[in-house]
C-alpha cells in the first residue's frame, strides 16, 4: 500500500510539474485599435502626405471591405486569435479598453502594463529608473521564475523595468545579446544590428528584438517572457501611414512565428498563454493620428502639441488580445464596463496561478472576462 501511495504521489507531482503554465506578454507600441479592427483608415491611405508608396499590401487592402482588410493586415490575429481566443478594444462593437494613467504616452503606459498601478510622477519618457515593481521582477525574485526576461526595441525598457534593481535580463534598444544568454547564432545578429542602420536614434528595428527573443526562448526556456515591438509608433510619429501599416503587418507575422515556435517546443505546446496589448492609443483624424497625449500631458511634457488644447482625442483607447489554454474562445468581447491597461499584470499573474494581492494589493484586478 505504501509503495502504491508513493508511486501515486510521484506521478501526481510529475503531472503537476508538467502542467505549470507559461506566459508570453507581447506589447505593440502605439498601434491603434482602428487598424486592428478595421484594417485601414481610407482617408489616410489616400492622403499622399501620409501614404507615399502603395506597395502590394496597401494596394490589396485599399479596395477591400473592412473585414477583408483587417484579415489581410493582421492574418494571425484574425485567423487564429479571433477564432480561438479573445479580443478587446473594438469601440464600434461596444468592446472598450483604455489606459488608466493620466498621461497617454509610452513610459507611463508600459509602467502601467507591467506594474498594474499608475504613478503620476512617471510623467515623461526620460530614462528614469522606475520606482514601481513589475510583475516580471516579482516573479523572478519572489517566486523563482529564474529565466524571466524582457526584449524591447525602445532603449528605455531597462529603466521602465528597472533592470538595475530587478536583476532582470532586459535586452532593448541597440543592446547586443551576450553569449551567456544566447546561442552562437546571435553572433551574426549582433554584427548585423551594428551594420544595418535604424531610422531612429533610440529604437532598433523590430526584427532584431524578435530574433533575440526567439533565440533566448529556445536556449533558456523561460516560463515568462515579454517582447515589445516598436516600429508602429515610430513610423506613425514620422507621419508615414504606409510604413505604419507595413509595420503592423510584420508584427503580426512576428507573433505568428512566436506562436508557432512555442507550439513546436514540448514545454510550451498547448501550455502557454499569450497576451498582447498596446501602451497607448493615438488620434483619430488626419490632423492628429500621428500623435498621442492627454490634456495634462499637453500642458507639461508634451507641450509641443499645444495646438491640441484638450489633448489628442483617442490617445487613451487601447486594445488587447489573448490566446491560450486558459483563454475563453469568444472572439471580440463586448464589455459590460471599461477594461483598463492596469489589469494586464493581474491577468498575467492569475493565468500563472499566482496571488495578485501578494504581488501588489493596489494592482488592477484581473480581466476575468477573458479567462476560462
Amino acid at each position: 500500500m505504501k509503495k502504491l501511495t508513493l508511486t501515486t504521489l510521484l506521478l501526481t507531482s510529475t503531472f503537476s510539474m508538467a502542467q505549470e503554465r507559461n506566459l508570453v506578454l507581447v506589447t505593440i507600441d502605439g498601434l491603434r485599435w482602428q487598424e486592428v479592427f478595421q484594417g485601414k483608415q481610407q482617408d489616410l491611405l489616400d492622403d499622399k502626405n501620409f501614404t507615399h508608396h502603395k506597395n502590394g499590401l496597401l494596394k490589396t487592402i485599399e479596395s477591400q471591405t473592412t473585414n477583408q482588410a483587417k484579415e489581410t493586415l493582421m492574418p494571425f490575429v484574425w485567423s487564429t486569435i479571433a477564432k480561438n481566443g479573445t479580443l478587446v478594444g473594438d469601440r464600434n462593437q461596444a468592446s472598450n479598453m483604455s489606459v488608466a494613467n493620466q498621461w497617454h504616452f509610452s513610459y507611463p503606459g508600459y509602467s502601467e502594463i507591467f506594474t498594474g498601478v499608475t504613478n503620476p510622477t512617471l510623467d515623461s519618457n526620460a530614462k528614469k529608473l522606475n520606482p514601481e515593481t513589475s510583475f516580471l521582477e516579482w516573479l523572478k525574485n519572489n517566486k523563482g521564475y529564474k529565466n524571466t526576461a524582457a526584449f524591447g526595441s525602445w532603449d528605455v525598457f531597462p529603466y521602465i523595468l528597472n533592470a538595475q534593481r530587478s536583476g532582470l535580463y532586459v535586452n532593448a534598444g541597440f543592446d547586443s545579446a551576450p553569449a551567456k544568454y544566447h546561442s552562437d547564432a546571435v553572433t551574426l545578429l549582433n554584427e548585423l544590428q551594428q551594420e544595418i542602420p535604424s531610422p531612429w536614434h533610440n529604437v532598433r528595428l523590430d526584427s532584431f528584438t524578435h530574433r533575440f527573443a526567439i533565440d533566448y526562448i529556445k536556449e533558456n526556456k523561460p516560463r515568462v517572457v515579454s517582447i515589445s515591438y516598436g516600429e508602429t509608433d515610430d513610423f506613425a510619429h514620422d507621419g508615414r501611414y504606409d510604413n505604419y501599416l507595413n509595420a503592423a503587418h510584420r508584427t503580426d507575422a512576428f507573433i505568428a512565428d512566436l506562436w508557432q515556435t512555442l507550439q513546436s517546443m514540448e514545454q510550451y505546446k498547448n501550455n502557454t498563454n499569450l497576451l498582447i496589448v498596446t501602451d497607448h492609443g493615438r488620434g483619430q483624424t488626419a490632423k492628429d493620428w500621428q500623435h498621442h497625449a492627454s490634456k495634462q500631458a499637453v500642458q507639461a511634457y508634451m507641450k509641443g502639441l499645444k495646438e491640441h488644447k484638450e489633448g489628442v482625442i483617442g490617445s487613451a483607447h487601447i486594445w488587447f488580445a489573448a490566446l491560450g489554454p486558459d483563454i475563453k474562445p469568444q472572439g471580440v468581447l463586448k464589455t459590460s464596463q471599461e477594461l483598463y491597461q492596469k489589469q494586464v499584470a493581474a491577468t498575467a499573474l492569475t493565468l500563472l496561478d499566482e496571488n495578485v494581492s501578494e504581488f501588489n494589493p493596489k494592482a488592477g484586478k484581473p480581466m476575468l472576462e477573458v479567462i476560462k
